[in-house]
């Protein structure tokens, strides 16, 4: 399947061809109405670097399908209820085939709400905070193909450097980028595709 090989017939970055679960609508609509997309919502931020930490090792895919999963298992990931969450709720979640069943990453769920919480206890605004790293602003870049995607970038590194030493689990550099992807701090959508802002220029 090609990246424009979609019933609308609009052109799309050439990933939606190549990664597992391309001909999912799922995928599709994640890639149109998300990915990329600023984000300064403090709990969908908390959500999406809890579900790029429970994707590392599997295709991203697997974690849209279980999303609903994850949002129910984790109360709407309600930042504070999360932090609560005790034992007894970690036994229980690894009994949940909703989500992935592992246990490094459900206790890291739990330990990131609760580092989270500390963050904000300290920073005052976590949304604040953590788009600080790419200057407040949307980074636009301007990629021909996927190729030329880093999969980290020094952002990435001073990212994931600054919250393991916060106390955040499943944030290495690669899972960092992939969070500021998704959350639309960096605009990764190759220049042919629909959704680049070039698109949407006159001429």
């Amino acid at each position: 399947m090609s990246a424009a090989d979609w019933q609308d017939g609009r052109a799309r970055c050439a990933w939606l061809g190549t990664w597992a679960g391309a001909a999912d609508p799922l995928y599709r609509d994640y890639h149109d109405q998300e990915w990329g997309i600023p984000c300064r919502d403090e709990r969908h931020l908390f959500e999406m670097l809890c579900l790029e930490g429970a994707q590392a090792g599997l295709a991203w895919i697997t974690i849209l399908k279980k999303r609903e999963g994850y949002r129910h298992a984790f109360h709407g990931f309600d930042i504070a209820r999360i932090a609560a969450m005790t034992e007894a709720d970690i036994e229980a979640l690894m009994q949940d085939a909703r989500i992935v069943r592992n246990r490094a990453k459900i206790t890291a769920t739990i330990g990131n709400a609760r580092a989270w919480l500390a963050l904000r206890e300290r920073e005052g605004d976590v949304v604040a905070w953590l788009w600080r790293f790419v200057g407040n602003q949307p980074r636009v870049n301007h990629w021909s193909g996927m190729s030329e995607i880093p999969a980290r970038t020094p952002e990435s590194d001073a990212l994931s450097k600054a919250l393991l030493k916060a106390g955040f689990k499943f944030v290495g550099s690669t899972i960092c980028y992939a969070f500021m992807q998704a959350t639309g701090m960096v605009n990764d959508h190759t220049t042919t595709c629909f959704c680049h802002p070039d698109q949407a220029l006159p001429g």
